[in-house]
């Protein structure tokens, strides 16, 4: 099911899967100035592309290169003939066909590969010029887009929640925490999430899921200084179980949230 509205002078198109492992779950794309931001899952490609084949955009810039972000890629780059975009260190998963495990090929939907170009550290869309900000922790392609005139920010998987609780085995709590440190020290006021929609008082979520995630670390290290084990501290702190992580076999815990605190910051890279 798909719903489009205005923010902004930004096109929100707000998806939601309704016959899937992952049904409930949203994904935001955007169409602002020319400019598509993210593409949305193959399993919503059938409303999706109706969509997208009555609207006139010149570029496609991803956020990272996941599936529920790129599953249309391959018919946009068919069909519109028009470049995607995604960080250097997404084009070869895009080149891929469905580079990801099989709980995530039932939900979201199988990718075909794609060709995506490289992106700058800046992008233009149709009159104005987008900083791309790199903003590794969720994967080590994701990026934010920033308009500095008007202040918009598009975050991607960065924000999600003010309060997370479950992440996959590849994410890491330090590094998001680095990314979030490093929007806030630019000048933004609203900023659109893709998986909860766009928020006025941006600047304010980023910042409270900042302090949440300040918090949560300094009691994760206290409760391990003190002797804690993981599993232990996991059940102190995450006591309820998430369907996810079963429905992933474990690639989503609330153990790895825990874990990447322990095993500190890793080293960025691009």
């Amino acid at each position: 099911m798909i719903h489009s509205y205005k923010k902004e002078e930004v096109t929100c198109v707000e998806t939601t899967i309704d016959d899937s492992l992952l049904k409930g779950n949203k994904v935001f794309v955007y169409l602002v100035d020319g400019m598509l931001i993210d593409a949305g899952p193959q399993c919503l490609a059938s409303e999706l592309i109706p969509f997208y084949k009555k609207q006139s955009f010149d570029v496609v810039a991803l956020t990272h290169s996941h599936e529920d972000h790129s599953g249309p890629a391959p018919w946009i780059q068919e069909n519109h003939e028009v470049p995607i975009y995604v960080h250097e260190n997404g084009i070869p998963i895009c080149a891929k066909h469905c580079p990801y495990p099989k709980y995530r090929q039932v939900g979201w939907g199988i990718r075909d590969a794609f060709h995506a170009k490289k992106l700058e550290s800046t992008i233009q869309s149709r009159k104005h010029e987008w900083e791309v900000i790199y903003t590794p922790g969720h994967a080590d392609d994701h990026v934010s887009f920033l308009h500095r005139e008007t202040g918009r920010l598009f975050t991607g998987d960065l924000f999600v929640s003010p309060k997370t609780k479950v992440i996959m085995d590849s994410e890491s709590i330090p590094v998001i925490m680095s990314s979030i440190r490093k929007l806030l020290t630019y000048e933004f006021q609203s900023i659109f999430c893709s998986h909860s929609g766009y928020f006025a008082n941006g600047r304010k979520m980023l910042k409270q899921k900042l302090d949440y995630l300040e918090n949560l670390s300094g009691e994760v290290h206290e409760l391990y200084n003190n002797g804690m084990t993981v599993k232990e501290i996991q059940q102190k702190l995450f006591p309820k179980k998430y369907p996810i992580t079963t429905i992933s076999e474990g690639e989503w815990d609330s153990l790895h949230v825990i874990s990447s605190i322990l095993n500190g910051e890793r080293i960025e890279k691009g």
